[in-house]
C-alpha cells in the first residue's frame, strides 16, 4: 500500500537469466515489470474508464522474456494480478509459451470458493478444458512478488502450499508442494547490496532461493530455482505507465548500479 506505487510508473527490473535445456545452458535476458493498476469487476481486467464505479485496484505482476535455443526461440509470457491490500492471494493468472511446436496458454481466476483453471494446450492427452484449484495456496510463479510482502526482520518461517509453476507447455494437473519457507540474512559475497535470503523447500529434491533487497521495495536481487534456472538483476528502474500501453519510454534515472 505504499505511495511509491501511486506515482503512475512501473517498476521495470531486468535480469541477466540462465536456463538449462537439456545438456545446455541457455542465456538470455527476462524482464519483470511491476505496476498498480485498476480493474473493473464486469470484465476482470484494466478498465479503460476510471469514471466507472466497479473498480478496484491490483497489482500486476508480468514476467517476459525468450529463450534463443540452437533451432528455434521459445517465449514465455506470465502476467499475475494482486488486489492490491492481499499481497498472498492471487487473483488472477495469465501464461503464455510459443515454440516452433505449439502454443499453450493457461488462466487462473478466484471465484471466492476456488480457483479455476482453464488451459488450451497443443500436447496430446491434454487439449483444452477445466479443472478447479485448492484456493488455500500460493503459486511458485508469484513467488518472486509474493515473497516481497514478507516482514523481513522477523526472519518467518512456515509451512504453506505451492503449486508448481504454471509457465511451461504441459497442461497437466498442476503439483500441490507441501512447502517449507525459511528466511535469514543473505551473505555480503551473494548480492551487490544487503538482502533477504529466501528458502524454499518444495520437496526433498526441488528448493527455490530468493535473494530480495532490504531496501523497500525488496526488490527481487537474485534467483536460482530447483530445475537450473538463475536470475541475476542487472538494472532496475521506474517508468512511466499508461493504460494503452504496458511502458512509454520515459525513463528516470537508474535506481541501482548495473550488478557485478
Amino acid at each position: 500500500m505504499d505511495q511509491l506505487w501511486e506515482d503512475g510508473k512501473a517498476e521495470v527490473a531486468t535480469y541477466q537469466a540462465e536456463q538449462v535445456l537439456g545438456d545446455e545452458v541457455q542465456q538470455f535476458e527476462c524482464t519483470l515489470i511491476t505496476s498498480k493498476e485498476e480493474f473493473n469487476q464486469q470484465y476482470n481486467v484494466r478498465t479503460d474508464s476510471l469514471k466507472r464505479k466497479d473498480l478496484f485496484p491490483v497489482m500486476q505482476v508480468t514476467q517476459l522474456y525468450s529463450i534463443p535455443t540452437a533451432t528455434y526461440p521459445a517465449h514465455f509470457l506470465t502476467s499475475l494480478f494482486f488486489r492490491r491490500d492481499q499481497p498472498v492471494q492471487l487473483h488472477k493468472l495469465t501464461a503464455s509459451v510459443q515454440e516452433w511446436q505449439g502454443a499453450t496458454f493457461k488462466t487462473i481466476t478466484d471465484d471466492g470458493m476456488q480457483y479455476v483453471q482453464t488451459y488450451d494446450s497443443y500436447r496430446d492427452g491434454q487439449g483444452s478444458g477445466q479443472r478447479q484449484l485448492q484456493r488455500m495456496a500460493l503459486f511458485e510463479d508469484a513467488l518472486p512478488y509474493t515473497l516481497r510482502s514478507l516482514r523481513f526482520e522477523q526472519l518467518p518461517s512456515f509451512s504453506t502450499s505451492i503449486y508448481e509453476r504454471q509457465q511451461a507447455t504441459p497442461a497437466r494437473p498442476p503439483v500441490l508442494y507441501q512447502a517449507q519457507v525459511r528466511t535469514e540474512d543473505a551473505l555480503a559475497a551473494d548480492t551487490p547490496e544487503p538482502a533477504w535470503r529466501v528458502l524454499v523447500t518444495l520437496s526433498n529434491q526441488r528448493q527455490n532461493v530468493y535473494w530480495f533487497s532490504k531496501q523497500y521495495p525488496n526488490v527481487l536481487l537474485r534467483q536460482r530455482t530447483w530445475d537450473g534456472r538463475t536470475l541475476r538483476l542487472q538494472q532496475v528502474k521506474r517508468v512511466a505507465y499508461e493504460a494503452s500501453s504496458v511502458v512509454e519510454a520515459k525513463v528516470d534515472t537508474l535506481q541501482r548500479p548495473v550488478a557485478q
